[in-house]
Parts: C-alpha cells; structure tokens; sequence
C-alpha cells in the first residue's frame, strides 16, 4: 500500500485556515461592515472561491492580479487563491491604468479583480485571460458572490497538488527606487513568518485586532491579519485609517491591537477627537513600515502609557518582518528596531561584508526561512539582491555590542553634501523636537556648489508665525553640526504618502529641486 507521507506533513495557507475553521468553528473571526464571518465560514468561503476560480479555467500557477480597497472579499480572494494553488497579485489601488498595466504585464497575470469602482483603471490596463470583481459584480466571476454561495459546496477537494515550496504571492515593492519588482512568496515562507510573529509580537488568542491599513501591503496583512486570525483572534476590517473612525472604533469595539505607520498615528495623536476618547483597551500597539520619530514615540507612550509598544522592522522581501523592539527595550534604546526576530539571522555589514564595529555605519542584511525567493522574472536584481549568500535591504544603520540595530536611513535617503554624508533621519529627530513641527521630511535637493543640499520640508501644527523659517534652522543650529543645518527650508499643508502611509520622498525630490526657500541656512564646514 502507498504512503502519501508527504501529503501527511503538507502545510500550506490552505492548510493553516483549514485548522483554524475546524479549531475556532463558530467563534468571531471577521467583521466587515455589516457581515460577520465566523472560521468556519471564512474557511468554507475560501473553498468555494477556490472552486469558482478554477471552474473559470484558471490553473494552478495563474497570477491573479488584486485591486481593490480593504474588503472580506479582498481578503477571501487571497485565502481563495491560496486554496486553489494560484498566485495571488495585490497591488495598490491608487495606481492609474499604465502602472496596473506594468505589473498585469510583468506578472504574466491571467486575471484581474476589481472593485467596481475601479473597473474603468482596471479594463484599461491591458488584456488578461480572465476580468473579475470581488464584490457587487454582474453576469461575471464575483468573489462576495462565490464566497457566499452554496453551490459551490461540491466538488473536488481544490488545491490538493499544492506544495508549500510553491509560489503563493507576488508582493510588488513601491518602486521607491526603480521599476517595481515582485517578490516571490511562498506558502513555507509566509507561514515560517507568521510562527515569528506570533511569538515575537505577543499575540493571543482573545486579540481583537483593528485592520485599517492596506490589505495589499505586507505588513497589514502578514504581519498582522494573517497571524492573528490563525490564532484565533478577532478582525474589525475598515476601508481606511481614517483618524476619527480609528479613534472611535477602538473606544467602542474595546480594540486591544492596532498597527500603523508612525504618519498615521502622528494623525491620531494630533486629531482632536483624541484626548476626549478612551483607549485604555489598548494592550498591544504596532508601529513599523518607516521610521518613527522619537520625540512621537514618546508622546505615544505618554498617551498609551498602559499599552505595550512594539517596533517592528523588515521589509517586502522577507514576509515583512525581521526585527522586533521589545516594550521593555523601549526606555533604554527608543530609536532602535530592536533584534533579529525568531527565524531570523541579522547582520550589519561593510562593502565586503564583514561585520562593522559598534557605533559604525553599514547595510542591514539577512538570512531566513522567511525571505522571498527573488524577483520574478528578474534574474540580475535577484543576483544583486542576494549577493554574498545574504539578502541585501539597502538600509543603513548600526548595531551595538549586544545585537540591537538602529535604522540609520535608506541608502538612497543618504545626503551627500559637499562629500560629507549627513542621514535625513538625524535632521528630521531635530526639526520634531520644535513645538510648531507636526511632521517634516528632510531630502537632497541639486546644488551648484555642495552638488547635493540639506532641505526640510515642514509641516507645522497650526498657522505659521511670521518668521518661522528662521527659528527652525536656528533650532537646528543648537542641535546639529553646522554641515547638518538644511541650506532650506520648506513650509508645506502636507506631505504626500502612499496608501500604506508611507512618505513619498521621491515626489518631494521632484517637487523642490530647483527651487528656494524662504530662509536658508546651513553653516561653515
């Protein structure tokens, strides 16, 4: 008789949410809007959107591209996919036709599902074999629709052929410094992340989680919903991280996790809904995917002070999580990203990768089960990226004697000034601590003389006075050397980000070169 040994010790997204219906069954799982999902009817749901995907002729190893706003039907798509041993897509719904097409076309995507209000972005971006909707479609494939139709009860088992070496994701970075690229996730690696993120991050069972950030990003959803629905905790799923709603949803659904971005919650700290709320369910709260100010770090802590902090660090490549600052490592390194998390290997390195001294510069690199295995279809980038027998991040940072790393900035956020390289993150912890900075990006805008200068572009926390130019940078003055001081001095309503709520430095760089500010500064080298 033969043994299927290896269908025995299988384990899969598929496999993983298949244990979590049969474990939790009729226990809360989900809430969207007005619909509940408990595990068992997610998990029923993911089968027979499976189904319904294969039923349309998609085979295993389809790309099946995803745009969309936050939704159950964006994230049972994903389980969907999963099951049925297709390559899920996501991609940020704010891109226009000719940036969907890229990735549609660079994907090799077979389908596309759209929400339909972004149908007429997605009908021109390109031919694919299959166009869908996830929800409220008519006369089409429609994932809401399958997901809650018996019907597709029966039938073969999908996704038996799956393996968890196979491919699961394509997770396209933002493009910050190219082209986009996309990462190549498998079941392996994004469940060997989420056993990190659970033990790293402390998350139990009676979590009841907030999901307001992207479900197309990473880290919302890998980081975060994945994890803790298959540990049995319960999802509120918005659109948005719109900060009143936020503020309210966490009174009255007595939330006790919340991840963001640090420009979300510096909108959360700032609104004016937020002193007369009561946060006080708030047990865990996340912050990661850029840096945080520590001057806002503080003022966080000050406002949650019962709630347990935790920074987390990575990026798309590795599922995204890599380091982790613990609560009780927060008083005495606040700046840092903290340690390499469990499955983790983290080292900070020099151009011929050996290890740096504590308190020098070098490149953040890893190795783990958690890493992607490169780029599709990319095959220099993936050499490049994985040089040396370690993935490469591009970060810039140090590590001190007992292994905890401090993001110093991105090598491309690096400004070098006259020969000298001055980070923007350093820049931007001195303009926060003045009373009238709300938020502020430094950047490298061309210069004639020192071939790239120090600007600081700034938002202020109400009208600017008259002459406030000249008090940041005398305020920088007192806590910079003279070659950090910014030559210039931008105000601004606001700084752009994307979806995810990351800074768009890019589209500052494009927006000030060239032009002059109010006040210059800098000083004698």
């Amino acid at each position: 008789m033969a043994i299927d040994g290896a269908r025995a010790r299988r384990n899969t997204i598929g496999d993983a949410m298949r244990r979590a219906g049969a474990r939790f069954r009729d226990r809360p799982a989900l809430r969207f809007g007005a619909r509940d999902w408990t595990f068992a009817a997610l998990d029923r749901g993911a089968t027979r959107v499976a189904r319904r995907l294969l039923a349309a002729g998609l085979q295993p190893g389809d790309r099946v591209v995803a745009f969309g706003r936050n939704s159950d039907a964006y994230l049972l798509l994903w389980l969907g996919c999963a099951r049925a041993g297709l390559v899920h897509v996501p991609t940020n719904f704010a891109l226009t036709a000719s940036e969907l097409d890229y990735i549609v076309q660079q994907s090799g995507a077979t389908a596309i599902f759209a929400q339909p209000a972004l149908r007429a972005v997605a009908d021109a971006a390109g031919s694919t074999l299959l166009r869908g909707t996830l929800d409220a479609g008519v006369g089409e494939v429609d994932i809401l629709a399958a997901a809650l139709d018996p019907a597709w009860d029966d039938g073969e088992e999908p996704g038996e052929a799956v393996r968890e070496e196979d491919l699961v994701q394509l997770q396209y970075t933002s493009g910050t410094t190219g082209m986009p690229k996309g990462a190549m996730m498998t079941h392996r690696a994004l469940l060997t992340e989420y056993a990190s993120v659970a033990i790293e991050m402390e998350m139990r069972r009676d979590d009841r989680a907030l999901a307001a950030l992207p479900l197309y990003h990473t880290a919302q959803m890998h980081a975060f919903t994945m994890p803790q629905m298959l540990l049995g905790g319960w999802t509120l799923l918005i659109e948005a991280a719109q900060p009143a709603t936020v503020l309210a949803l966490i009174e009255g659904e007595l939330i006790t996790s919340f991840f963001a971005p640090p420009t979300v919650w510096i909108g959360l700290l700032q609104h004016p809904d937020c002193p007369g709320r009561d946060l006080s369910s708030l047990r865990a709260i996340y912050y990661g995917a850029s840096i945080m100010p520590v001057p806002v770090l503080h003022e966080l802590r000050a406002r949650l002070p019962d709630a347990r902090p935790f920074n987390c660090y990575g990026q798309s490549e590795i599922a995204p999580l890599a380091t982790v600052l613990r609560p009780e490592e927060h008083d005495a390194r606040p700046g840092s990203v903290g340690r390499a998390v469990l499955n983790v290997e983290t080292r900070v390195v020099d151009a011929e990768m050996r290890d740096i001294a504590p308190g020098e510069r070098g490149e953040v690199v890893h190795r783990s089960p958690h890493l992607c295995l490169g780029y599709w279809n990319m095959p220099e980038e993936t050499a490049k990226a994985f040089e040396g027998g370690w993935f490469h991040s591009g970060d810039v940072a140090t590590i001190d004697a007992e292994g905890y790393i401090s993001i110093v900035d991105r090598t491309k956020d690096l400004i070098n000034t006259g020969g000298v390289l001055v980070a923007s993150r350093e820049v931007e912890e001195a303009l926060f601590t003045h009373p009238a900075v709300a938020e502020v990006a430094v950047i490298a805008v061309p210069d004639p003389k020192w071939i790239e200068a120090i600007a600081a572009v700034v938002v202020l926390r109400a009208d600017p006075p008259a002459g406030i130019e000249a008090a940041l940078l005398a305020h920088a003055r007192a806590a910079l050397a003279p070659y950090k001081v910014p030559k210039h001095i931008f105000i601004a309503e606001a700084l752009p980000k994307n979806t995810a709520g990351k800074l768009l430095k890019r589209e500052l760089r494009l927006l000030y070169a060239g032009s002059e500010s109010a006040a210059l500064g800098g000083g004698a080298r």
